[in-house]
């Protein structure tokens, strides 16, 4: 009796359902999983009745303790080959786990390699697979030969690469490092990661990925050194970048389909004193989610700006360090505002993500075509509205404003550490401050913070003295705040996702004329406050009191607002 026949007569799948499985899928190992898929059984359910036809137990491996040490001594290949797992001890056997009850051989070639008598369980394969990428490593199967495996197809390619024939070349092209490759960028796009950082240590490669903005190293076998230069020439060669140039930088492109989905991966190469070193910035084209209500922003945080972005003309400013959030914002606002009678340009470096019916110019430095340079000629082709990537320079600033004095509304990033500071920012770069202080409407300083798990996050009620001085007690009213546990749902960090904290300084006439008096950044930012702007540390005590984040989330990334004491 086959999977599909246990399901439909346990009454788990219907009869129609489970022909549309064998249609899409005939394969009775996979046929389990292709009805998961299909979201016509529960993947417990389905290995529970299984597993009573063959008179196996079905375990939970999200909630089961692993005896570790019995990975020494246990066929590696069958690991990887097989997808089993050693999971205890018990009354002298062997406990192993499998996801395919009908194939249990691998179960007696483990028995035979090991000497003892081993009891296999069912688990869900996938809760299998992580525990083989958590304990021996990403890419662990590849550095123990299995690569007599077919290469993993999840990964696709869109652009044509190109090799030079070299031995380097062709080192990179083997089935084993296309697949270690492949699994690396699998793991970091199914782990949530922005980027991919593989380091050469004196140790050999290090791997970590940043995960909702914090860094995480990733176990990697010892023997993964040897595939060092393949690994760093397959990535090379992806992203069309000259794999015998190892004494300088380098920038690339990776056009992916993983899943069917659309992935760009920015490269970035840096020799480094032990050898070259990269950083892949993922870019997720079918998880991002342009809606400026679903970046953080309170109620009337939210109607203020959405109010900015509909005027006629000025500067809107949104500031803050590379990684923050600025370009979700931007992007966010643009497709709020965009209309079939409205002309949007931007100029960017890069195009991160590719908008419908906004028209996107990439920079080339190289080639001439800088913000300045590509901002001239946008003003040439009649636009409303105007995206400045980043405004670097005096001449980027200069063409920015003029392009606010003549109708159209320009969006731009600064670099500073808060909304205040822009106005000092420009002025420093040599543009006449009554220029700053007539054409900049609102300037909005932004970061990101982690967000709480909502399956693990758990309610406290905090002291007086373990809050900072500047928490708004008198808001807290008896009420609980969260802190992170960690769960298997969020990988046990506590945190799954981010959202962005705001502080929003829309330029009122007082604010004008100090801007236009070239005050200090200080003073700017005291007469904002009273006239009731939040800052980033204030909006986020209103995450920590709604219980989307941590308190510590919020000293990490921001400063206090107490001391306003003019520095002597």
């Amino acid at each position: 009796m086959d999977a599909g026949q246990i399901l439909q007569e346990r009454g788990l799948i219907s009869r129609g359902q489970l022909e549309n499985v064998v249609a899409s899928n005939g394969d009775a190992t996979t046929l389990v999983e292709k009805a998961v898929e299909l979201g016509f059984v529960e993947e417990a359910a389905a290995l529970t009745a299984l597993g009573e036809e063959f008179g196996l137990d079905y375990i939970d491996l999200r909630e089961t303790e692993v005896d570790l040490s019995l990975l020494k001594g246990f066929p590696p290949k069958l690991i990887h080959r097989e997808n089993l797992f050693p999971i205890l001890r018990e009354n002298g056997q062997l406990v192993v786990a499998t996801s395919d009850p009908f194939d249990l051989y691998p179960i007696d070639e483990v028995s035979a390699a090991m000497g003892v008598s081993v009891v296999p369980v069912l688990a869900a394969r996938t809760e299998i697979s992580k525990l083989i990428k958590r304990h021996l490593g990403v890419g662990s199967e590849t550095v123990d030969g299995l690569m007599e495996l077919t290469v993993d197809d999840d990964v696709e390619l869109l652009d044509d690469i190109e090799t030079d024939g070299s031995e380097l070349s062709e080192m990179a092209q083997e089935a084993s490092v296309v697949r270690l490759v492949n699994e690396i960028l699998l793991e970091a796009i199914d782990s949530r990661a922005s980027d991919v950082h593989i380091e050469s240590q004196v140790t050999g490669v290090v791997i970590r990925y940043r995960i909702d903005g914090l860094l995480h190293s990733q176990p990697v076998p010892a023997e993964i050194n040897r595939f060092q230069a393949a690994i760093i020439s397959r990535l090379k060669i992806m992203a069309r970048l000259n794999i015998a140039e190892k004494r300088l930088p380098q920038d690339g492109r990776i056009k992916l389909k993983v899943s069917g989905r659309e992935i760009d991966v920015r490269v970035s190469v840096i020799p480094m004193i032990h050898g070259e070193s990269l950083v892949l910035r993922i870019l997720d084209k079918g998880a991002m989610v342009f809606e400026l209500r679903s970046v953080g922003l309170e109620e009337d945080t939210y109607e203020a700006l959405h109010e900015l972005i509909q005027l006629p003309h000025g500067i809107i400013l949104v500031t803050g360090p590379t990684g923050s959030g600025k370009t979700t914002t931007l992007y966010s606002a643009l497709i709020e505002i965009n209309q079939p009678d409205t002309k949007i340009i931007t100029t960017e470096d890069p195009v991160e993500y590719q908008l419908e019916g906004i028209n996107q110019i990439q920079v080339h430095t190289k080639i001439g075509l800088t913000f300045a340079h590509s901002l001239r000629s946008i003003l040439r082709h009649d636009p409303d509205v105007i995206l400045v990537g980043e405004i670097r320079d005096l001449e980027t600033a200069e063409n920015a404003i003029q392009a606010s004095l003549t109708g159209h509304l320009v969006f731009s990033t600064l670099h500073t550490n808060d909304a205040a500071g822009a106005f000092t920012r420009m002025s420093d770069m040599g543009v006449e401050p009554f220029l700053v202080a007539s054409t900049v409407e609102a300037v909005m300083a932004q970061r990101l913070v982690r967000r709480l798990c909502k399956h693990c996050k758990e309610a406290y009620v905090p002291q007086r003295a373990d809050l900072p001085a500047d928490f708004p007690f008198d808001e807290l009213d008896a009420r609980p705040l969260y802190r992170n546990t960690g769960c298997r749902e969020c990988r046990n960090f506590g945190y799954a996702g981010r959202l962005g904290i705001f502080e929003l300084q829309p330029t009122t006439d007082s604010l004008r004329q100090l801007a236009h008096d070239r005050v200090s950044t200080w003073e700017i930012k005291k007469e904002a406050q009273k006239q009731g702007m939040r800052t980033l540390r204030s909006d986020g005590w209103r995450k920590v009191l709604a219980g989307t984040t941590t308190v510590d989330e919020i000293l990490r990334v921001t400063k206090g607002d107490l001391n306003f004491s003019k520095p002597r």
